[in-house]
């Protein structure tokens, strides 16, 4: 018996025969990075191909395509440019974003396009965000920002064809309810800005795909519900003895959708963004920081999916463009096992409660609070700065290797097959009992992630997979302590800033010098998987080609 062989029989699991259930790969459906002026270097160009061909990357999402830094948007000449007097009209160049989307199509993925920020001479408020001084208004002539998006669309459309570009996503604008961060406007302006920018790409062509409102966060208060944050009615939530009993609750989600209904708006796609995290302010007005518990992305996942189901738009796809263990680019468990192991863990528990959950960010080139201090500085990243892959990138890379059809879902990972090759994969991991009502929580040093260490027990893996080819092999990688914890080799070097060349060269090896052996089907046909996992530990089981 094979299950390589046209109409053979369904796999066996643990003595069992399996039905099939899709599996959607959303953790490669779109991933995030800084800006898009850091996609004009070569190293990120390099990062990001790798990423593509390793871990399956389909869009890519990114800010500032509008910023000053890709000149698209110019009222004046500039010093260098000829006399800074007024043009005539504005002039749109496109040259530095072409390059950008050059590559990303050409690697073989596809811009998600967030609209923004303001460019500074159509801005009413500049250098709100960010060290490279994002402009987050509202237009100081929304007639122009119109005409900016309607030119941008237009020349992608000559340059890419409709074809194409009815296959990207244009998310307005980034987080606008952090205010004055992100937008200095109300949420009636953001709601305005939606609705131009929609009507205006619909304009070109109705079947250009269009949403918002990215917000960032649930939270379980109020403070979200007036024109502006009110941080008074986050009392409760700070001072709260247990938050995860507290009823979250998306941003925005309901009026936005209540507005774009009673004005007959489009809302092709719902997009915001879930970090299992929160800064709720005190009576003091301190930031006291919240880490929810491992299951928070899961549960608010089911939430709005059953909010957008039952609303004026129950077609509507769902992003989650951005998404990660914290929304702190300082946060030291990017950097460790621990976050790769509840990545993978997170993401397999909510493979179909969206369209695509978008990692921030796949590199550590990323400069909103300028570059990092060090080679492993608690950057989104899943490779640093020098494309040294931390654990997360490996997790991403076996999570992508799993195949579409969903033959097995235990609490410690799953057996799939793929429909195109036949193909069977499986991906298990040992996230702490100890763990359950924890995500990772966030630290500010990687020493003080070490402590995570030591939590739970050895996991025994213990599966057989039937109806198997005699003398096929499958390839085994684990990650654990031992294998792949490059920020660990980090440390133990004494956590140097400035690496040598030699200590560059051994941490890069360390990073991939994963647990590897083979295991191959006897002539019963059963595979037996009997592999005990260390506390933290990921392990990829794949068939080899």
């Amino acid at each position: 018996m094979t299950n390589d062989l046209p109409g053979a029989p369904l796999l066996r699991i643990d003595g069992d025969l399996r039905e099939e259930s899709p599996l959607p790969h959303i953790w490669s459906e779109c991933v995030g990075a800084g800006r898009a002026n850091e996609a004009l270097r070569a190293d990120w160009q390099q990062q990001f191909g790798e990423a593509v061909d390793a871990c399956g990357f389909r869009f890519i999402r990114f800010h500032g395509v509008f910023h000053d830094d890709m000149f698209v948007y110019r009222e004046s000449y500039g010093h260098g440019f000829g006399p800074n007097s007024p043009l005539a009209a504005p002039v749109y160049t496109f040259s530095y974003v072409d390059k950008v989307f050059d590559f990303i199509l050409e690697s073989g993925a596809r811009p998600f396009v967030e609209l923004g920020f303001m460019p500074r001479e159509l801005a009413t408020v500049r250098e709100t965000v960010f060290w490279w001084g994002a402009h987050c208004s509202p237009p100081k002539d929304m007639a122009r920002w119109v005409e900016l998006v309607t030119r941008s669309v237009e020349h992608w459309i000559d340059r890419y064809g409709l074809a194409e570009v009815r296959e990207w996503r244009f998310e307005v604008w980034n987080e606008p309810n952090l205010v004055p961060h992100f937008w200095t406007g109300t949420k009636t302006e953001y709601f305005e800005l939606y609705e131009q920018t929609v009507l205006a790409i619909k304009k070109i062509d109705p079947e250009l795909k269009v949403g918002g409102p990215s917000t960032s966060v649930f939270v379980p208060d109020d403070r979200y519900k007036g024109e502006v944050e009110d941080r008074s009615a986050q009392h409760e939530t700070a001072g709260a003895p247990d938050v995860d009993a507290l009823d979250w609750q998306p941003v925005w989600i309901e009026d936005f959708i209540d507005w774009c209904a009673e004005r007959e708006l489009p809302i092709d796609f719902i997009s915001t963004h879930t970090y299992p995290t929160d800064f709720a302010y005190g009576a003091d007005g301190e930031a006291v920081h919240i880490s929810r518990y491992a299951d928070a992305t899961l549960d608010d996942l089911t939430l709005l999916r059953e909010l957008v189901a039952k609303s004026e738009y129950p077609d509507a796809e769902i992003h989650i463009t951005e998404w990660s263990t914290s929304p702190s680019a300082r946060d030291f468990i990017h950097d460790t096992l621990f976050a790769a192991t509840f990545i993978t863990r997170t993401y397999l528990k909510c493979a179909t409660l969206a369209d695509s959950i978008s990692y921030w960010t796949f590199t550590d080139v990323f400069e909103e609070g300028g570059a990092g201090l060090g080679p492993f500085h608690g950057g989104f990243g899943i490779v640093n700065e020098a494309g040294i892959h931390k654990p997360t990138f490996h997790a991403f890379r076996m999570l992508e290797q799993l195949g579409d059809r969903l033959l097995l879902a235990a609490a410690d990972g799953v057996v799939t097959q793929d429909s195109r090759t036949s193909a069977v994969s499986a991906l298990f991991f040992n996230y702490p009992d100890d763990m359950a009502m924890k995500s990772p929580g966030s630290a500010n040093s990687y020493s003080a992630t070490r402590a995570l260490a030591g939590v739970g027990p050895n996991r025994r893996i213990r599966h057989s997979i039937g109806e198997l080819l005699p003398g096929r092999t499958f390839l085994v990688e684990i990650m654990d302590w031992e294998h792949g914890n490059v920020a660990e080799a980090w440390y133990n070097l004494g956590s140097p800033i400035n690496l040598s060349r030699v200590e560059s060269k051994y941490l890069g090896e360390v990073a991939d010098s994963l647990r590897r052996f083979t295991l191959t089907v006897p002539d019963s046909g059963t595979l037996e998987i009997d592999v005990d996992l260390s506390p933290w530990a990921v392990m990829s089981v794949r068939q080899a080609t």
